[in-house]
């Protein structure tokens, strides 16, 4: 199934399609940087994300990456709406190079990010790096998941924001993987 949504403010217009499958993902939010972690996070995630975006950033890339959050956070919340089985925990631990992350994903239906990485610079190329942060917290408070992202090693600011894109895809998949029995994994028998 195909999950579609657009969003359309004074400062961005977002177009957004995500599928639960591995098709040809097409990326283009007019900020070079996100669009190569969104790629990555299409490929670990092995979802399919159609991103067509324009926004304010003469201004930065705030509104843009924030927004882009918002949405593919409402997209993943009515996918596993939809869902009748998946195993909601999710952990990844992602190298990369000298830099070393880790994201743990909870379906949760309580959405809590506690996100630590202390990034070495402020910029990678012309992408403000705690835009990074904005990101997640918008992605996460609209999907409702209560995920946990840490920086362990630094270095290379580029690698350390790579790898937190990576081992919270791998999280997420994990965490969406359809589990042996039907049903909502939860003693509550909700998920809410």
């Amino acid at each position: 199934m195909i999950y579609q949504k657009t969003r359309n403010t004074a400062e961005t217009q977002l177009s957004i399609s995500l599928a639960d499958d591995q098709r040809t993902s097409k990326i283009d939010t007019g900020v070079g940087f996100l669009d190569h972690m969104l790629t990555l996070f299409t490929f670990h995630s092995k979802l399919s994300i159609t991103i067509e975006a324009n926004g304010d950033t003469e201004v930065d890339d705030h509104h843009v990456t924030e927004d882009i959050g918002i949405v593919l956070g409402q997209l993943l919340l009515e996918l596993v709406k939809e869902r009748k089985s998946f195993q909601r925990y999710g952990v990844s631990y992602i190298p990369m190079d000298e830099t070393l992350a880790r994201s743990v994903v909870d379906i949760s239906g309580r959405p809590y990010l506690s996100f630590n990485a202390d990034l070495s610079k402020e910029k990678v190329g012309t992408f403000d790096t705690e835009l990074v942060d904005e990101f997640f917290r918008a992605l996460v408070i609209n999907a409702r998941l209560t995920t946990h992202i840490d920086l362990l090693r630094g270095g290379n600011t580029h690698h350390e924001i790579e790898g937190i894109f990576k081992s919270f895809a791998r999280a997420l998949k994990e965490a969406l993987a359809s589990n042996d029995s039907e049903g909502i994994p939860s003693s509550k028998g909700v998920i809410e």
